[in-house]
């Protein structure tokens, strides 16, 4: 590394002002920074702030959070395709880890060379470093969409993410939508064939077996309401002719808690993003608060509507919504986004529970939006500094009213 370090120190003053490559500087940099830590030190005279956690060692500890996500997403997609067709496998067999790479890591790959070059253009056009924001976003994008994406669509969600939901505001830190959830949302409302439905089945090369339709947990709960049918009974029944990898029925809370069905790649499982949430928590870099708080909501809102029992859905155990979909994964790595989020310690609750009762009001009350957790934390990130500027002004009436003159 020392040897591969001086090769780029000679190569430096290209790049720096007055050198024939000046305005390419900051590719420069990024890519000096990235391998080496920055030459930058704090200095010896006066009182200096000293700790190793810096923007990219923050932002890896986010990605080392979701690799347990990313490597049970590899899996899944190889579990799913093989029993699609009716073959016998272990959950953990090579075969599933091969054929979930082989559809997965393309999707990663595409995500991060789109992000790339968007922020190396505005980094040359607007002459400001990169950041390292984007190696989360990257990240999170192939994690949130099926494996079936066209890769097309992947470079373009990931662009309109980047462009709309970051630069346009500034860059990195600026933003006020989640960058990730910005993509999701444009393939969802642009592509929704590609986005949403029985997406596993399209992975077979051989006609899927009877009883196999590669819906979602979300998607078969909805059918089975609008047919006025115990959503529990249409969970127990669907599929009914596969075994479910970890016990029970396919669509049992065991097996959703798990994470062995159908869905986006990275939020099948529950326990995989509890895990994610362990590391963010333990590091400091995620809000407990945020994410107990987005359990809480769903679970609440879930127990109310069990108490109303209008519908079918509305009647579905409250905790079944915290494994159901992408609430947990939602909860540990898009509402917990340090920009787009809350500031505030009382507004970091509020926003973490309105984020959760909106997600279980928009599957139940507008199924047509089966997952929820999408759109509930954009429209919370618009809403964040509101809840924030109301937190600091009561404080502040409330630090007046016991002050003396």
């Amino acid at each position: 590394m020392k040897f591969l370090h001086k090769i780029l120190e000679k190569q430096k003053p290209m790049f720096e002002k007055g050198g024939k490559l000046e305005k390419f500087y900051y590719l420069f940099e990024a890519g000096e920074t990235f391998l080496f830590s920055p030459p930058i030190t704090a200095g010896k005279k006066g009182v200096q702030v000293r700790d190793a956690v810096d923007l990219k060692r923050m932002m890896m500890t986010v990605v080392i959070a979701m690799i347990p996500c990313l490597i049970w997403g590899i899996f899944n997609v190889g579990y799913q395709h093989h029993i699609a067709v009716g073959e016998t496998t272990s959950f953990f067999s090579v075969d599933n880890l091969l054929f979930g790479a082989r559809w997965v890591l393309p999707i990663v790959l595409v995500s991060y060379a789109a992000g790339g070059i968007v922020e190396a253009i505005f980094a040359v056009v607007r002459k400001h470093p990169i950041n390292e924001g984007f190696l989360v976003t990257g990240m999170l994008i192939p994690l949130i969409v099926p494996p079936t994406i066209p890769l097309w669509q992947v470079a373009l969600a990931t662009v309109f993410g980047v462009l709309v939901g970051k630069e346009i505001f500034g860059g990195t830190g600026m933003n006020i939508l989640n960058v990730a959830m910005t993509a999701r949302a444009f393939l969802y409302f642009a592509y929704p064939s590609q986005i949403s439905g029985e997406v596993w089945t399209q992975l077979a090369d051989k006609t899927p077996v009877n009883g196999y339709s590669g819906a979602t947990a979300l998607a078969v709960a909805y059918e089975s309401s609008t047919t006025d049918t115990s959503v529990i009974s249409g969970l127990a029944d669907t599929n009914s002719v596969l075994a479910a990898p970890f016990g029970g029925d396919f669509f049992s809370f065991q097996n959703m808690l798990i994470g062995g069905i159908p869905g986006s790649i990275g939020e099948t499982s529950t326990l995989m993003a509890l895990l994610g949430a362990l590391i963010l928590i333990a590091t400091g870099v995620g809000s407990w608060k945020i994410i107990v708080s987005v359990f809480a909501g769903a679970f609440a809102m879930g127990t109310i509507f069990n108490l109303v029992g209008a519908n079918t859905f509305m009647e579905l155990p409250a905790e079944y919504h915290l494994v159901m979909g992408g609430l947990a994964f939602g909860a540990v790595f898009m509402a917990t986004d340090p920009v787009s989020a809350s500031q505030t310690e009382t507004g970091k609750w509020i926003y973490g529970v309105l984020i959760g009762v909106l997600t279980v009001i928009i599957r139940v009350v507008n199924p047509a939006y089966p997952e929820g957790i999408m759109l509930a934390v954009l429209f919370m990130n618009v809403f964040a500094p509101l809840i924030d500027f109301y937190v600091v002004q009561a404080n502040k009436k409330r630090r007046l009213a016991r002050a003396t003159v």
